[in-house]
C-alpha cells in the first residue's frame, strides 16, 4: 500500500511531503490497518484554522483532506508515521 501525506499551513506556512510503501516495512501491516481505519473514520467536517496544519493524504488512489485539530487518533498516528514524526 502506498501512502503519501502532504502537510501545509502552520505558523511558518511550510509544505512537507512524505511517502511510504507498506510492502517494504516491518510495521507495514499495522500501517495498513491505520490507513484503513483512517479512511473509514468519521471526522467532523472542518475548515482550516488560522496557523493550523492541513493535510492531503493519498492512500492507494483514495484521498483524504484533513485539518488540525479535527484529526482522529488513527489519522494523527498515520500522518505522524508517514511524515516521520513518530506514531
Amino acid at each position: 500500500m502506498l501512502i503519501t501525506v502532504t502537510r501545509t499551513g502552520g505558523f511558518a506556512g511550510r509544505e512537507r511531503t512524505g511517502s511510504l510503501d507498506t510492502a517494504y516495512r516491518v510495521d507495514g501491516a499495522e500501517l495498513e490497518r491505520l490507513a484503513e481505519r483512517s479512511l473509514s473514520d468519521e471526522a467532523p467536517p472542518a475548515r482550516p484554522v488560522p496557523d493550523g496544519f492541513s493535510y492531503v493524504v493519498h492512500i492507494d488512489g483514495k484521498v483524504l483532506e484533513l485539518h488540525d485539530p479535527y484529526l482522529t487518533d488513527d489519522q494523527r498516528q498515520l500522518v505522524g508515521a508517514v511524515l516521520g514524526e513518530g506514531v
